[in-house]
């Protein structure tokens, strides 16, 4: 079986339960770098070091409630910015220009479906794609 191109994702996320949930599933699925943030200020320390291929956003952080701020920071920085997944209990908070930005993921939701979504819909590499990854 090939092996998936999907192999760096930031998880920011301040409840620890659900984001180490995240975390066992991405692993499973064949991930190997899965980081945790639960505050913006870190999750901006490790967009920088890792160039994640996906960023699963919190909207609602204990430090911040613009959660998609980080969404809008990834297409300054990178040229591919990652797949953005808004993880949220309120979709009908988010404003319409930010839902564009990514997938919305309306809590409570399995953390395996989720990472499907993720890995059908992340941004894959020109070798990764003629090679038939996924």
């Amino acid at each position: 079986m090939p092996k998936p191109s999907l192999q760096k994702v930031l998880i920011v996320e301040d409840d620890g339960l659900l984001a180490a949930s995240l975390e066992d599933a991405f692993h499973a699925a064949g991930v190997k770098d899965v980081r945790i943030s639960a505050t913006t200020s870190a999750a901006m320390a490790e967009i920088g070091e890792i160039a994640p291929q996906v960023m699963v956003l919190d909207v609602n952080l204990a430090d911040r409630s613009d959660g998609w701020g980080l969404a809008e920071l990834s297409r300054e920085l990178f040229d591919r910015p990652p797949l953005i997944i808004f993880s949220t209990g309120m979709p009908e908070a988010i404003p319409e220009e930010v839902k564009e930005m990514g997938v919305v993921m309306t809590k409570p939701y399995a953390p395996d479906d989720l990472v499907a979504k993720a890995i059908s819909l992340a941004p894959r590499s020109m070798l990764s794609r003629l090679l038939g990854q996924r």
